[in-house]
């Protein structure tokens, strides 16, 4: 997925799609009469990261990677890093019926999320992306189905929630489902990802109008509404919107409340990042906890940047999001570095003092990272 994307549609070159044969019932049972917080839906994927390339690969030659990790990717990396965050996190995708569907069902199982609107699909076999992580960026090479059903079929009618978070292409723009959890009340958080025809017709901005919030990146953003400052992209797409957060990678973010009038602007954590695989899925989970819990606008995009900021240091999409303990961890550090008189950690605590008052308690489990291989004959 690109950076500051929410899912990955798998464009099906890979074979010809599954027929609807092999669906089965089995599913995650969700607590009777909940509410949820986030309602997710979308394609699933195992992703095999490679990190730590001197090089990038070319024909003919072999590139050893210091680093490797398997785990679910694809609508995974938003799951994960919602439910991470404290909010009770729902998803709706297909699980393939070979061993790598099993583990990415126990993973995200694992994590806490509610996956009685998932389905595990004999006859389909789990989309692989291998992700090579170097030069700040990545590149990825996809093998994968279609499901055999739409996303309206699998869902039908949604669940009590709070929020919506979507990636509204041309296709997804027409499902019904997110729709009827608006009309109920949830909060749509959206995005329109990468143009592949890259005519960035205005028309494709009209799902807009049901939505709460509107997070594209810089390039998107600027695209669409034919600007060449992300900022002034920001103001053009707050006539749409109530709420418009553009990301602009190294520098940062800009938002703009179309109903107050703020407009605010936060730079990015000055990190080493080493992949930033799923880093957009993190920074739009981190940003709707926030307005959830109704944060002011700037804290919400610093919570942003931080948790953005902390995956971007680990590798893979999914598991590199932080957990409330790492962002324990992190306040820790810098109320030290604060009190031992380092000048940029001083600012910087001024910045994220709200952060001790709007933290859970430090939960009591670890959080899991990617391993270099997805089960050991131990763990079977």
């Amino acid at each position: 997925m690109s950076e500051h994307g929410i899912g990955r549609e798998a464009d099906g070159r890979g074979g010809p799609k599954p027929g609807g044969a092999g669906v089965t019932d089995e599913t995650a049972e969700a607590p009777e009469g909940s509410v949820l917080d986030v309602f997710l839906s979308g394609p699933l994927f195992l992703d095999v990261v490679f990190s730590g390339l001197p090089t990038p690969p070319r024909p003919g030659t072999e590139v050893w990677a210091s680093g490797m990790g398997s785990l679910p990717g694809g609508i995974a990396n938003l799951a994960v890093a919602t439910s991470r965050l404290g909010l009770s996190t729902g998803l709706a995708t297909g699980f393939g019926g070979d061993v790598y569907g099993r583990w990415c069902w126990d993973i995200l199982s694992d994590e806490a999320i509610d996956l009685s609107r998932s389905t595990r699909i004999a006859s389909h076999h789990t989309s692989v992306t291998v992700s090579l992580a170097y030069d700040g960026d990545r590149s990825m090479i996809t093998h994968g189905h279609e499901l055999p059903m739409s996303y309206d079929d699998l869902i039908g009618d949604p669940p009590p929630v709070r929020a919506v978070i979507i990636d509204l292409d041309d296709e997804r723009a027409q499902e019904r489902w997110w729709r009827r959890a608006r009309a109920a009340g949830a909060r749509v958080f959206a995005d329109l990802g990468w143009d592949p025809s890259e005519k960035w017709d205005a028309s494709r901005l009209a799902a807009l109008e049901d939505c709460y919030a509107f997070l594209p990146n810089a390039a998107e953003a600027m695209a669409y509404t034919r600007t060449d400052d992300p900022r002034a992209a920001a103001r053009a797409l707050a006539d749409r919107v109530p709420l418009v957060v553009v990301t602009m990678g190294a520098d940062g973010a800009v938002a703009i409340d179309s109903e107050t009038g703020e407009e605010t602007h936060v730079p990015a954590l000055d990190v080493a990042a080493i992949d930033p695989t799923g880093a957009g899925d993190v920074f739009l989970a981190a940003f709707a906890r926030g307005s959830l819990a109704e944060w002011p606008l700037e804290q919400r995009l610093r919570f942003a940047a931080l948790c953005s900021g902390l995956a971007v240091q680990e590798f893979g999409g999914s598991l590199a999001a932080p957990g409330i303990g790492d962002l324990h961890d992190w306040w820790q550090r810098l109320d030290a570095a604060r009190t031992a008189g380092e000048p940029d950690a001083t600012a910087l605590h001024d910045h994220y003092r709200f952060l001790p008052d709007v933290l859970p308690a430090r939960p009591g489990r670890v959080t899991r990272r990617a391993e270099a291989t997805f089960a050991l004959e131990s763990d079977l």
